[in-house]
């Protein structure tokens, strides 16, 4: 059996920790400079000849160091794998003796039990450079929508501690408009309804960084739009976009978080993914004990399909029949019946993103349906006339 050298490695900003083995052989332990991957290279490739070995296999967990390491050792011909956190051992004992050593070690002995025994490694897919690139924008869009309703919040609440009386006319959900931002504005200098000093600075820094993000939110929604229409994604976009409910960005999160949709062999694998199937508590005289789902994955993907779930329901009768049939008549089904639209939906929009053919699914698709925000601002593009131009 030829010789194969393990590492495990515990990643950190300016340090990594390994544990390096030759077979079933003592481990032993090597510090690298996190930034001075070369030096790591050269020694690892020295000490296999020296052993004599023809194969090396590293790994790591995921991390906020993202995936640069994994592309470096993988350039030099090093076997790399990146493992999922949440897959990996983790015992009380071993959180309360929580050492460099050790994390380092527990990952080595996933390492060994993968290459002498054939136990499967809990690695993550690792996406290509191109749709890191493309999630950054896509999240950093989302990220900042998510602060501009925490800044609404703040000044909802400040509006209730001030027991300041909205017009009738406020805008009530969405982007606020014109005229509302106008009567905050006169609020915060002093006209009209009366509050203190400091109220006023409080509530003009909050409308200044509302208005800011909302400018940043146009920014990155055509670049987002852009990217829709790049030959990368464009095909599968206007695929999604005939799908009820799905918008410009639920398709785009759709499609970068996930990757190569190909990488699922079914729908379960899918389903699996994003979080969507119960958790099973079934030992012992218990076979059929099923629990909440998952919550594995993107919560991303989940936050946005539990937003075209609603959509769809709301603006497709066939949507909302399946609805009403998961839901008995029950408010309390809600939740879990628009958990099934969820899978439901997930699975639709990948097997959509998948077809071949885009005017199979403009015939079975029907008339152009739209978001329930759309339709109460008024006619968008429909579907054809975005994918046109995608292609074009």
């Amino acid at each position: 059996m030829r010789k194969v050298i393990m590492i495990g490695c515990d990643l950190h900003d300016a340090w990594m920790r390994l544990r390096i083995a030759v077979g079933a052989e003592k481990a032993v332990a090597k510090s690298f400079a996190t930034a001075d991957a070369a030096a790591l290279i050269a020694w690892v490739k020295e000490f296999a000849a020296l052993q004599g070995a023809t194969r090396i296999v590293f790994a790591y967990e995921a991390s906020g160091q993202g995936f640069g390491l994994y592309d470096t050792l993988t350039d030099a011909g090093i076997e790399c794998y990146v493992l999922a956190p949440t897959h990996l051992p983790h015992t009380a004992h071993g959180r309360k003796r929580k050492t460099d050593d050790n994390d380092a070690q527990m990952i080595l002995d996933e390492i060994r039990a993968h290459v002498l025994a054939g136990r499967k490694l809990p690695a993550v897919w690792v996406p290509d450079p191109q749709t890191r690139d493309d999630r950054e924008a896509v999240r950093m869009r989302l990220e900042i929508g998510e602060q501009r309703t925490r800044i609404k919040n703040q000044i909802r609440n400040l509006a209730k501690r001030c027991k300041l009386t909205w017009p009738v006319w406020f805008t009530k959900s969405g982007n606020w408009s014109r005229r509302s931002l106008q009567w905050l504005r006169s609020v915060a200098a002093g006209e009209g309804q009366q509050v203190g000093r400091r109220i006023q600075v409080t509530l003009q820094t909050l409308l200044d960084l509302y208005q800011e993000l909302s400018r940043q939110l146009g920014v990155l929604d055509q670049a987002v739009a852009k990217l829709a229409c790049t030959p990368r994604y464009a095909r599968e976009f206007a695929r999604l976009r005939l799908l009820p409910g799905v918008g410009t960005l639920t398709a785009m999160v759709f499609l970068t978080e996930l990757g190569d949709l190909a990488r699922f062999a079914n729908r379960r694998q899918l389903a699996a993914y994003l979080g969507l199937i119960p958790a099973a508590y079934e030992s012992g005289q218990r076979d059929d004990r099923k629990g909440h789902i998952t919550r594995q994955g993107p919560a991303r993907v989940r936050h946005l399909l539990c937003q075209a779930a609603w959509a769809a329901q709301r603006v497709c009768a066939r949507w909302k029949d399946r609805y009403e049939q998961l839901k008995r008549g029950s408010q309390k089904r809600a939740k879990i019946a628009i958990v099934a639209l969820m899978r439901l939906l997930a699975i639709q929009m990948w097997h959509t993103a998948r077809c071949q053919k885009l005017e199979e699914l403009r015939d079975a698709a029907g008339p152009p349906e739209t978001s329930a925000r759309a339709r109460q601002k008024g006619p968008p593009h429909p579907p054809y006339a975005i994918a046109s131009a995608c292609s074009g």
